[in-house]
């Protein structure tokens, strides 16, 4: 089976799924994280979860951004009020998201999703953008390394929102570590796929010491546009773009890249 190599996971549990359906496909799958997380302005996040009257609804566009909310009810003890009338408020707004991953970690969280399918933030924009009527804000909880496409089509549209910095994605401390002891059990992968731009800034440094003239070989799959932009920038082919954020669209795009005299 060819060698496949998630350099950055979501979800534990999310990215179980990416691994099984790799499986599925007879590829043999290797996790190597490459990013922690630090959480930030999680009481200035708190207070305005606390009022959904002062906005129109909510954009998640990560798991990490709903961990933070999470976080919020456990810290601020807020879990009862939220599962008494909080949660209530905010469903009756809008809550929008990027990928069923996000969508699945809203559901648990008691929330009513849309705009899943949509794949990515600017599908999901051109979503919002075609439903949105409120005069309230929509309120965005995301990392340091937002993207600008989503905010701008907003507010190109006259789509008011608010975002707010609730987490920054951090190097993984043993990425090294972990990449030298895959290269001298496994040697050079057939493929790797990155999961994000930050992933490829944090890893592609140790990729190409370890690879040498033999990364040449390798396949580069990305699991979105962003992504595979970040890997052109880099000068790196672009063998596989995955159609969809999803353990399917993923695993079929890397079969295509592999096949022998594939493009």
């Amino acid at each position: 089976p060819f060698r496949y190599f998630p350099n950055n996971p979501g979800q534990s549990g999310t990215i179980f799924f990416y691994l099984q359906e790799l499986g599925l496909y007879g590829f043999e799958a290797t996790l190597i994280p490459v990013l922690s997380f630090e959480f930030l302005s999680l009481p200035s996040f708190s207070e305005k979860l606390s009022h959904p009257e002062g906005y129109g609804g909510l954009i998640f566009t990560s798991p990490r951004a709903v961990e933070a909310v999470e976080l919020c009810l456990e810290k601020d003890n807020k879990t009862e009020v939220w599962e008494k009338s909080l949660r209530e408020k905010w469903n009756a707004k809008s809550v929008y998201v990027v990928g069923n991953a996000t969508a699945s970690l809203v559901n648990k969280i008691g929330l009513d999703t849309e705009g899943e399918n949509c794949g990515n933030a600017e599908k999901l924009a051109e979503y919002i953008c075609s439903r949105e009527s409120s005069a309230l804000p929509l309120l965005f909880p995301c990392g340091t390394l937002k993207g600008e496409i989503l905010p701008k089509m907003l507010k190109d549209k006259g789509i008011p929102m608010e975002s707010i910095t609730v987490y920054q994605k951090i190097p993984h401390p043993g990425i090294q570590a972990n990449l030298n002891s895959y290269y001298s059990q496994q040697g050079v992968p057939a493929s790797i796929t990155f999961f994000s731009p930050s992933g490829l800034t944090h890893s592609l440094k140790h990729i190409q010491e370890l690879s040498g003239d033999s990364i040449d070989q390798i396949k580069f799959a990305a699991i979105g546009p962003t992504t595979a932009r970040a890997l052109a920038a880099q000068g790196l082919p672009v063998s596989c773009t995955a159609e969809s954020p999803t353990p399917s669209a993923l695993a079929a795009g890397i079969r295509t890249a592999l096949q022998p005299h594939s493009c």
